[in-house]
């Protein structure tokens, strides 16, 4: 483990202690994360508004974890963090700026952001290879993003379902990011204890 923190000056070890400590909030937000694309497969939504807006809210807390996560990282991986939280936050925005737009645009502003996430999560995991024991999953799930990223950017029929399950699938994937920074933090924490 020496080897590791010898890596990190010591600004970072403390960051890394006090992190570490809180690697629980990171598991209660992907458990809601988790529960909350329950509820979003188990209501039965029949505009486009209502699903832009639920999309918008989606978009929005990602952001928001997203910033959050950036006090965790260090060097260029906090700027890659910040980048990707504001365009979170701008795509949520945009959502509410026009929830009543065609499903075209919604699914464009949705394939948007899993491809913007997906090539985001790709890159992560290949880089934190050596310090990130589940990697691949990582991988995983990024590469599952893109791909859905592109199905959503396809005109495969523009019905309310198939926006009702990429919103829940934004939820499911997110749900199952933070859970892996959780335990991220939760090594780094001990780690550096």
């Amino acid at each position: 483990m020496s080897s590791t923190l010898a890596e990190y000056d010591d600004g970072e070890v403390v960051l890394a202690r006090e992190f570490g400590r809180l690697w629980w909030v990171f598991l209660c937000t992907g458990i809601l994360w988790l529960l909350f694309s329950i509820v979003v497969f188990r209501f039965d939504y029949t505009t486009v508004s209502a699903i832009s807006i639920l999309f918008g809210i989606v978009a929005i807390l990602a952001g928001i974890s997203e910033f959050i996560a950036a006090f965790v990282s260090h060097g260029w991986w906090r700027a890659g963090r910040i980048l990707i939280a504001l365009a979170f936050i701008v795509i949520g925005i945009i959502a509410f700026i026009h929830p009543g737009d065609t499903f075209r645009a919604l699914a464009a502003v949705i394939s948007f952001y899993f491809i913007v996430k997906g090539a985001f999560d790709v890159t992560l995991s290949i880089l934190a290879k050596e310090s990130f024991g589940v990697w691949w999953l990582h991988l995983l799930l990024g590469i599952a993003e893109i791909l859905i990223g592109f199905w959503a950017a396809g005109d495969f029929g523009n019905r309310v379902i198939l926006l009702v399950i990429w919103v829940g699938v934004l939820a499911i994937t997110r749900g199952i990011g933070e859970i892996f920074l959780a335990f991220e933090l939760r090594r780094a924490g001990k780690a550096a204890r």
